[in-house]
């Protein structure tokens, strides 16, 4: 085949993409439009949605709690194997207003310790290593922590903003999808009948497309960090609730130090929902989930001086 039947043969296949993406962004289109004409008042569309996002939440929470104690093996610790731990977690419900929590062991990746449910049916579920890590009074600590969870339901309402996330990246990029699909057939197509089908994204609309497209990600990504910093925010809530409600922050103290001690910083299917906070870079810090767990311990070390923790940022 010759330059010139090259040539024609990538103006076919640029002419087909210009048709193949206009068509699809057409129907789209259409689909859109007709949705929005036959949709109910707007105030009702608004409240479905918002239902919807939650129940698929809920479901997902509900599923995933299920899943996530399968995953370490987590198994009911007998009221008469820790008599003790229970006195004690009678003790926080009592003053937390919650029901006593159901205790669960488990053999995780590292020492660690987290809280599923509400505060009617609530579980903590604890690593074997923290029973001869902690003293009684600092494990007293890290399960006042955890109780302070339940109480905010701290873990549902993570698990809703995600699904909240979900949706609101969704919406955006279905109603982006018709102009996403024209702009990237038509920069796929100029490029192929201009020869260059491999350089589509740096002309002017291939530009403009990849924009919208990062525009996506941005928003996604600032929607994350607004999570994941109120996730931070709730941790340092449950120190000063586990504190006010133990009447003694240095246990609490220790034990968050004894476990970033001895914890591995290796990524694994649990990292979400660890103790640490010090991932390097800046990058990291507003990405994680838990406050630097030196900041941690400052703040309850403060509460021991009887100085007032600094307000929650």
């Amino acid at each position: 085949m010759g330059r010139l039947g090259l040539r024609a043969l990538m103006a076919g296949v640029g002419l087909s993409l210009l048709v193949g993406y206009g068509l699809a962004a057409w129907l789209v289109y259409s689909l859109l439009v007709w949705f929005w004409e036959s949709r109910p008042p707007l105030w009702t569309t608004v409240v479905i949605v918002g239902v919807t996002t939650l129940v698929v939440g809920y479901l997902s929470y509900q599923y995933g709690t299920s899943q996530l104690l399968a995953s370490v093996d987590a198994a009911d610790l007998p009221r008469e194997r820790a008599p003790e731990l229970y006195r004690r977690a009678d003790r926080l419900a009592a003053e937390m207003r919650i029901e006593t929590p159901r205790l669960l062991v488990a053999d995780m990746a590292v020492p660690n310790a987290l809280a599923l449910g509400s505060p009617a049916d609530g579980a903590v579920v604890l690593d074997r290593s923290l029973f001869r890590l902690l003293s009684p009074s600092e494990l007293e600590g890290i399960l006042a922590h955890e109780c302070a969870h339940l109480e905010s339901r701290d873990s549902l309402v993570q698990t809703l903003a995600y699904s909240g996330l979900r949706t609101v990246v969704g919406i955006v990029t279905v109603l982006l999808s018709p102009a996403l699909l024209f702009l990237t057939g038509l920069a796929r197509g100029v490029a192929w009948i201009r020869g260059r089908p491999t350089r589509w994204a740096e002309g002017t609309v291939g530009q403009f497309r990849l924009l919208i497209g990062n525009g996506v990600v941005v928003l996604l990504f600032v929607l994350t960090l607004v999570i994941r910093a109120h996730s931070r925010r709730r941790e340092l809530a449950a120190d000063d609730r586990a504190a006010s409600v133990t009447g003694d922050p240095l246990a609490l103290a220790r034990a968050l130090a004894k476990i970033d001690r001895v914890r591995d910083p290796n990524w694994s299917l649990l990292s979400p929902l660890y103790t640490r906070g010090d991932e390097d870079g800046t990058l990291g810090r507003v990405l994680s989930t838990h406050p630097a767990v030196d900041e941690r311990i400052e703040r309850l070390r403060g509460r021991a001086r009887g100085t007032e923790p600094r307000r929650i940022r």
